[in-house]
């Protein structure tokens, strides 16, 4: 079968079904009554808040040919008709961060009021287990719970499932910043927008839409997708899967599991110990959470319009360990230039978290882990314009894939965004590699953000130096500046270096703020996480 038509969510129908829905639909259109109900996207309620000092869009769906107003107190206002599909969308003019306000839109003889809105910046925050991990499961969850009474933090967190084709409309609700709700809150997207909001002094929403255990290729779009060559082989791939599933052998195989699992029960009872979990029943791929496209069109096609001042992403660890890892960077830069183009806000700010230090500590300068091509590919996705990247180096857990210091890589994010989109001083990210050169036996690395470029040990640890057999060893290295000099004496021809490259691995370079380097590697070689 044709990778585009197994892979379509538009067209998820047989050829049988495909030509009869379109009749069974006008029949059910012909027989709807002509009057429509005005209703809103659930972002659009009461506690919202809008993005400042831009045009604010807003839409829904009423009557086709009825106007539609749409007006902030007794102040701006807009004016539309509904078009003939029954969709409508306006927008109003920028207004100053602040309020409380109330919005009303009218149509046909309907009025809908929203109150208690305000004005700020709008973030969209994304990802799988470690963007939804919660301030209650974080570090000091009791202390910083108490101390979060910040009604100016709003978060709309989006609760509907996965969809095999874009959705208009979408589950969630807002919640407004208090001690009695913040431990729901995303414990990163959190502390982003708590550092953003004590500096400027402005109402911050978070647009949370996160899902544990989730692939990269689920959050974009498949025309985006399929429009990327390299990206095909990770298509098809999902496709084949889905075309082997077997429904009666896994049915099957899970009837053999359940009954296993439950005599496990019963004996850990008996045993008074902790019962073990409950097996899961296969699922077809292409329904799947993680089947390209579908998160993104459940979660993120319905809050496609509503007005953000920028996004930042956290995941890459499902990605690690699929096999495709050496794909990230351009899954990445797909994921981020398909979310733009959809929100036709231009290149809008866009930041994610580098994977963090895990597993065991690092002994082989040799190492390459599938972890360690995302972390990669996520410093070469740098080169999409206004984006940013929290290096978390130090923020890590060896032992467990969720590490719970949070607060840091929520300021690192913020971090960020303070300098690069708002205008602060200081460096926007840790030392970023920029390029290098050979003489006389010795690389030079030459660095960004570098000001104060320092190590946080009495030696520099971390670099690792190869010649023309590609063997590393660890290096020498020192300081010059705002540059990095690495040779070693075995080592007269040097053609790579590498820094920080493993899973959790040896680092001490930051930069005058503090900010950890990136890892990185000055050779492109092909290894795919040997």
């Amino acid at each position: 079968m044709d990778i585009s038509s197994r892979l379509n969510p538009l067209n998820p129908f047989s050829m049988t079904q495909r030509t009869i829905f379109p009749a069974l639909f006008l029949l059910f259109w012909g027989a709807l009554p002509c009057r429509a109900d005005l209703t809103l996207p659930p972002m659009f309620d009461d506690h919202m808040i809008l993005q400042r000092d831009q045009p604010v869009r807003f839409w829904g769906w009423s009557s086709p040919g009825s106007r539609v107003d749409v007006a902030v107190d007794d102040g701006p206002s807009a004016t539309t008709v509904v078009e003939s599909n029954g969709r409508w969308e306006s927008s109003l003019p920028s207004m100053p961060a602040g309020g409380p306000h109330a919005v009303t839109i009218s149509s046909d003889g309907t009025d809908i009021t929203i109150e208690d809105v305000y004005f700020g910046d709008v973030w969209l925050c994304s990802g799988q287990s470690n963007m939804a991990m919660t301030v209650a499961r974080a570090d000091s969850s009791v202390q910083e719970s108490a101390a979060a009474d910040l009604p100016m933090i709003r978060m709309f967190k989006v609760t509907s499932p996965h969809a095999t084709s874009p959705q208009q409309h979408c589950q969630g609700e807002w919640s407004i910043c208090s001690p009695d709700s913040v431990g729901a809150f995303s414990a990163t997207a959190y502390y982003f927008g708590r550092r953003l909001h004590r500096e400027l002094q402005v109402p911050i929403a978070l647009l949370h839409s996160s899902v544990g255990g989730t692939s990269i290729e689920s959050w974009t779009s498949l025309p985006a997708q399929r429009s990327i060559k390299a990206i095909k082989p990770r298509l098809e791939a999902w496709a084949d899967e889905d075309d082997q599933f077997d429904e009666v052998a896994e049915a099957a195989k899970y009837e053999r599991a359940l009954e296993k699992w439950t005599a496990r029960v019963k004996a850990a009872r008996e045993a008074e110990q902790s019962p073990p979990r409950r097996p899961k029943m296969a699922e077809q791929p292409s329904a799947s959470r993680n089947y390209p496209a579908n998160l993104y069109n459940g979660k993120v096609h319905p809050l496609v319009g509503y007005t953000i001042r920028g996004a930042i992403w956290y995941q890459g660890e499902n990605s690690s360990s699929r096999g495709f890892s050496h794909l990230y960077g351009l899954q990445l830069i797909t994921l981020v230039t398909d979310w733009r183009r959809r929100w036709q806000q231009g290149d809008f700010p866009f930041a994610w978290v580098q994977l963090p230090d895990y597993r065991q500590p690092q002994t082989d300068p040799n190492e390459t882990t599938g972890w360690v091509l995302v972390r990669d590919g996520m410093r070469h996705a740098l080169s999409l314009s206004n984006s940013g990247m929290a290096v978390t180096l130090g923020a890590g857990d060896a032992g467990d894939i969720h590490p719970k210091d949070k607060q840091t890589v929520g300021s690192r994010l913020a971090q960020w965004a303070l300098v690069d989109v708002y205008g602060q001083s200081g460096m926007p990210m840790g030392p970023i590699y920029r390029s290098s050169s050979t003489n006389d036996g010795k690389i030079s690395i030459e660095f960004d953000y570098a000001d104060g470029l320092h190590s946080i040990h009495d030696r520099i640890e971390g670099f690792a130096i190869a010649g023309p057999d590609r063997q590393f060893v660890w290096a020498d290295a020192r300081v010059e500046g705002q540059r990095v000099i690495v040779s070693h004496p075995s080592i007269t021809n040097p053609v790579s270096v590498r820094y920080a490259w493993a899973s959790n691995p040896k680092f001490s370079l930051v930069n005058g703020d503090g900010i950890p380097a990136s890892p990185f590697r000055t050779d492109d070689w092909d290894e795919r996480g040997r």
